[in-house]
C-alpha cells in the first residue's frame, strides 16, 4: 500500500519538560511518511529552543514560532502549511504508541474513510491511569455521522481531533465553504474553549462514516497547568459558558442535518446549562450576569419539555426543577452537601 504523508501538528506552549517525550514518539512511529509540524506558541520557557535542536536532528521536523494565542491559533496556523494528505494532532505534553498512525491510515485507507480514530487513556502525573474518558469498541467499526453526534450529544463520543487522523480534503473542503460564506477561515475557533467539539460537529455534516480502532494508542497526560485543566483548577472557568453555546450551535445543526436527534440534541442542552449552574460562583449569580439570567430563563421556560423528554434522566429532571424554583438557594444548599 502506498504511504500518503502524515502531517501531524503539535501546538506547544511551555512544555519544555514533556515535549521531548511527545515529539520522540512521533519519530519513532513505524509509519515512515511523516512530516512533525512544532508550533512554539510564544513559549517563554526554553521549549522553542527545543524545537529548533529538534527539527535540526530530524528533517522531518519543521517550527513555526508565533506569538502566543491559543492552541486554535496554532492548530489554524499548522493546518494551513501543511503538506500531508493526512493531517493529525497530538498536544505537546501527551504521547502516542509506535504504531498509532499506521493504524490510523490503515483504516482510512482500508475502510475508504475521510476520519478514523483510536481511543486514548488518561494517565495522572505519579503514572496512573484513571478511568477511560471514552470507551473504544472492541472491533473496528465504522460509525455514521448521525450515530457519531448522537454520541457526542450523549457524552459517550470523542470529540478530541488528537485521538483522529483526517484526509487533508476535509480541511480545504471546510476552507471553501467558509470563503463563500463569510470570507474568514478559521477551523479551530479562536477564544473559546472546547473548540474541537466545536469544529467536529461543524465537520461531521460533510466528512461521512467515521472508522474507530479498538484499543488505546493515544496517552493524555493528565496535569493541572495544562491548557485542558486550566478550567479545572480555577474558581470558575469561560468553558461553562463555550458549552452552552455549543449546545445552542448544535441544536441548529440537529435542525437540519439530523431532524431524527432533536430531542437528544434538546437533552444535550439542558445538561449543559445544569453544569453551568453547578459551578459557577454563588457570587455570579447575579441579574446584571446575562448569560445567567438567560440560562435560568431557558429552564423555567422548557420546564415541562424537559419533564417529558425521555432521555433525560430522573436526576436531570430533578436538578432541573430545582434550579428552575430557587437556583441561589439550590447552589447554596449542594455546596454545603457538598461540604
Amino acid at each position: 500500500m502506498e504511504e500518503g504523508l502524515i502531517s501531524i501538528i503539535v501546538p506547544i506552549y511551555n512544555t519544555e519538560e514533556y515535549l521531548l517525550r511527545c515529539v520522540n514518539s512521533l519519530r519513532a512511529q513505524v509509519y515512515s511518511r511523516l512530516e512533525i509540524i512544532l508550533v512554539d506558541d510564544g513559549s517563554t520557557d526554553g521549549s522553542g529552543e527545543l524545537c529548533d535542536r529538534l527539527a535540526s536532528e530530524d528533517a522531518r521536523i519543521r517550527v513555526l514560532h508565533k506569538e502566543n494565542g491559543g492552541s486554535s491559533s496554532a492548530r489554524n496556523l499548522g493546518i494551513s502549511v501543511a503538506k500531508g494528505e493526512y493531517i493529525g494532532f497530538v498536544d505537546s505534553d501527551d504521547y502516542v504508541d509506535a504504531d498509532m498512525y499506521e493504524k490510523l491510515q490503515d483504516a482510512l485507507c482500508r475502510y475508504q474513510v475521510s476520519v478514523a480514530q483510536i481511543g486514548r487513556d488518561e494517565i495522572d502525573p505519579e503514572g496512573n491511569l484513571l478511568p477511560d474518558i471514552c470507551i473504544p469498541p472492541e472491533e473496528p467499526e465504522c460509525i455514521s455521522p448521525e450515530k457519531f453526534m448522537e454520541e457526542l450529544l450523549m457524552h459517550r463520543g470523542d470529540c478530541s481531533f488528537c485521538t483522529k487522523l483526517i484526509c487533508s480534503s476535509v480541511f480545504a473542503t471546510r476552507k471553501k465553504e467558509q470563503e463563500e460564506t463569510d470570507g474568514v477561515t478559521e477551523f479551530f475557533p479562536v477564544g473559546v474553549l472546547n473548540e474541537d467539539f466545536h469544529l467536529l460537529v461543524q465537520l461531521l455534516r460533510t466528512v461521512g462514516p467515521v472508522a474507530s480502532l479498538p484499543g488505546h494508542a493515544y496517552h493524555v497526560f493528565y496535569r493541572v497547568g495544562s491548557n485542558s485543566r486550566k478550567a479545572e483548577a480555577e474558581n470558575f472557568s469561560r468553558v461553562y459558558g463555550d458549552n452552552v453555546d455549543n449546545a445552542d450551535m448544535v441544536a441548529e445543526i440537529v435542525e437540519e442535518s439530523y431532524p431524527e436527534l432533536k430531542k437528544t440534541a434538546f437533552r444535550f442542552g439542558i445538561f449543559q446549562r445544569l453544569d453551568y449552574l453547578l459551578h459557577i460562583p454563588i457570587g455570579q449569580m447575579t441579574k446584571d450576569n446575562t448569560m445567567y439570567c438567560n440560562i435560568v430563563s431557558y429552564l423555567r421556560k422548557n420546564w415541562l419539555k424537559s419533564m417529558t423528554n425521555p432521555i433525560l434522566t430522573l436526576k436531570n429532571k430533578v436538578y432541573h426543577t430545582l434550579f428552575a424554583i430557587s437556583p441561589r438557594g439550590i447552589r447554596r444548599l449542594h455546596k454545603r452537601l457538598r461540604s
